[in-house]
């Protein structure tokens, strides 16, 4: 039986709730990313924050990232919180994301995220977060149901 929301938040008292991405399959491949430990940060338009929508990160907070449906798919800590322009963000963190090969992919890729998502400018602050996993659900799912990861022999 999957970790309940209710429950994680009984784990993660301090913790706020975020879903990666803005589309199922975005969401998903993120989430992926986070358990091969490719992904490592992410970054959002700083003004998400300034009207309440989001939470800010904080260091040292543990925050549970839902998947799509908007079930508890990981913990993970906030090792470090920066504020930087679009153009300001460099190679180093734009590969900490995970998503790309290379910086002008991730801006290719951010810029079009951020045109889906409210508008983007290439002087546009953005809330850029280092953090590392803490907890996949995932992997406790398929430790409480051995069937979970079974290929069906047909």
């Amino acid at each position: 039986m999957p970790i309940t929301l209710a429950e994680t938040k009984m784990r993660y008292p301090e913790a706020k709730t975020f879903k990666f991405g803005d589309n199922r399959v975005l969401c998903d491949q993120l989430l992926s990313f986070v358990r091969l430990g490719k992904k490592q940060a992410t970054c959002s338009a700083l003004k998400d924050f300034q009207d309440d929508r989001e939470p800010m990160p904080v260091v040292g907070r543990r925050d549970i990232a839902l998947d799509w449906d908007g079930l508890p798919a990981l913990v993970i800590e906030t090792t470090e919180v920066t504020i930087r322009r679009f153009c300001d963000v460099d190679a180093d963190f734009a590969l900490a994301e995970g998503e790309d090969e290379t910086l002008e992919a991730w801006q290719g890729g951010h810029r079009a995220y951020f045109e889906r998502n409210g508008g983007w400018q290439s002087d546009m602050e953005l809330v850029c977060e280092r953090f590392r996993m803490i907890e996949d659900f995932d992997s406790w799912r398929s430790l409480q149901d051995p069937t979970i990861g079974v290929a069906n022999e047909t």
